[in-house]
């Protein structure tokens, strides 16, 4: 079992002396063993300590989940570089902002990543060191094939036994404003494997279906195989369905994360071809609330012994909150919000006041009675305790305690309620704020969203609080419905007087496909569709 003090590259050296055959990750036809994948990072590492890519210094890693990406994140981390990380998908430009701002020394890519680099001049002043995956590549970038090459190196004194130190650097999506670094230190990564394997209770031997690169680096420390599905990592709400099931099926998966936008799809056309996934043990959802008609299909689609569990966390805390499919679906939530359950063990939570402005030091005063909404702070081994160089947002997020302890605000809101379960109730930057009161996105959507012809719902505010527009913005589920429009949106507001949190709510506004983050396509930007309201109702 993995624990807290334990360095992760340390973990897999021993896991791969007691049981080097046992496969670490399948991507496609390719096949890699931890004993293998041991030493091809021990390799990666040496080449990169001997061209000066070492303790502290920075490297971009944007290379496809695979192979190459399992051990060059491993020979990264044994080298004691730090990794940066971002979503290729959050744009060319917002890719140049937070690549110039980590200021990285070293870029490891595939061939698309570097041309981005050198069209948009990412990092040019800093970068001196180039690694290319891929068979193009122009003069001055190294193959990978060559770090992996024997070198007559030992590595194993490169690897760090300060688990405060920075192992990465990993940038938030940017849904709600411009991406951040969030600092990982290598005691995050084992806190966060520990916290997944304990209470998933994911034993040796198992197999992961990986569509979340951040969690398939746990699984080659945990004995468990990672497979690498055939899709886009950058769009899991494109994942072709059938490829998903064929690869769970064709290699007995028995643990898969999907974010709700994959799940939505693998669960219809689940449910459409009468399939099932006897092997499947538990499926995590995260990155947005997932409708209950996603965890009802994925649910039907496993064996009695198997689960949907929807952890709650964010990239600056992973996880916080786990609770499973069946206990959503048996509490009303109705004008509630979505329940995420309890922190987990080692993980501490309050619900403070909500302000928009610094907290600087920590007090009991702060919490909110129980029942009320508020923001939820958390703290423990697997919370980030710092922005990289953004000072201003972390006096926006970290609460300072007298004994040296930082709190994260996690800009959510929710409350507690009688059992001491944790209700999320949306972002604190999105509560919608009129001249007569403060409304709260999850709680009012959730009203509408039983409609049936509703997809999801989006509650917008339109101008600037506290004299904002409560808009309501609606994604049918099939647009063809749309030409019914007048009708639906009667409906809707006769669904809204039923419930004292909507019945202020009377303006709507049909919305084709709502604009979502790039990590998850799931999590609305509520953002973007303000200003497309605010044109529309001019």
């Amino acid at each position: 079992m993995i624990t807290d003090t334990e360095d992760i590259c340390i973990r897999l050296t021993e896991t791969a002396r007691a049981e080097p055959a046992r496969l670490a990750a399948i991507a496609g036809p390719s096949k890699l063993t931890v004993g293998e994948l041991d030493e091809l990072s021990d390799r990666c590492a040496a080449w990169l300590a001997e061209h000066g890519i070492g303790p502290g210094v920075r490297t971009v890693l944007m290379v496809t989940p695979g192979i190459e990406f399992m051990v060059l994140t491993f020979g990264l981390i044994k080298a004691g570089a730090v990794l940066v990380v971002v979503d290729p998908g959050m744009g060319w430009e917002n890719l140049k902002t937070c690549l110039d701002e980590a200021a990285p020394e070293a870029f490891v890519g595939v061939t698309k990543a570097h041309l981005g680099r050198i069209l948009f001049r990412w990092a040019s002043s800093t970068i001196r060191v180039k690694v290319s995956v891929g068979r193009f590549r122009l003069p001055g970038w190294v193959p990978y094939e060559r770090l992996i090459q024997p070198t007559g190196h030992p590595v194993g004194g490169m690897i760090s036994r300060d688990q405060s130190e920075t192992a990465a650097i990993v940038f938030t999506s940017g849904s709600t404003g411009t991406p951040k670094g969030v600092v990982f230190t290598r005691r995050m990564f084992a806190a966060q494997a520990r916290l997944l394997q304990t209470h998933f209770h994911i034993l040796p031997g198992e197999v992961d279906l990986a569509t979340f690169p951040l969690f398939a680096l746990y699984d080659p420390l945990m004995g468990v195989t990672a497979v690498f599905p055939e899709m886009d990592f950058t769009k899991p709400g494109e994942a072709d369905p059938q490829k998903i099931a064929d690869t769970v099926q064709a290699n007995n998966v028995t643990h898969m994360f999907g974010s709700p936008a994959l799940l939505e799809n693998l669960g219809c056309y689940g449910e459409a071809q009468g399939l099932t996934f006897p092997t499947v043990r538990r499926v995590l959802s995260a990155g947005a609330p997932v409708p209950r008609r996603v965890l009802t299909r994925i649910g039907a689609m496993l064996s009695a012994a198997g689960e949907v569990h929807t952890p709650y966390g964010a990239t600056e805390a992973l996880p916080v909150c786990p609770i499973s499919g069946p206990a959503v679906l048996a509490l009303d939530s109705v004008g509630k919000g979505v329940c995420i359950g309890r922190p987990l063990d080692g993980v501490h939570r309050a619900i403070i006041k909500i302000t928009d402005k610094p907290i600087v030091t920590w007090s009991e005063d702060l919490r909110v009675s129980d029942g009320e909404i508020g923001e939820l702070v958390v703290w423990g081994e697997n919370v980030s305790a710092a922005y990289w160089r953004r000072p201003v947002a972390d006096s926006l997020a970290k609460i300072h305690t007298v004994k040296g302890e930082i709190r994260h605000r996690m800009g959510d809101l929710g409350f507690l309620d009688e059992k001491g379960r944790v209700w999320f109730c949306g972002r604190k930057s999105q509560r919608v704020v009129t001249a007569e009161r403060t409304l709260f996105t999850i709680p009012c959507e959730s009203v509408f969203n039983q409609h049936p012809k509703v997809r999801r719902t989006a509650l917008i505010g339109v101008g600037c609080p506290p004299g904002q527009r409560a808009v309501l913005c609606v994604e049918l589920l099939q647009k063809s419905e749309t030409r019914n429009s007048g009708q639906v949106r009667e409906e809707l507001l006769a669904l809204g007087k039923e419930y004292p949190i909507t019945q202020s709510i009377t303006e709507i506004l049909f919305h084709p496909a709502f604009p979502v983050d790039v990590r998850h396509n799931a999590k609305i930007f509520r953002e973007k569709l303000a200003a497309w309201a605010e044109g529309q109702l001019k």
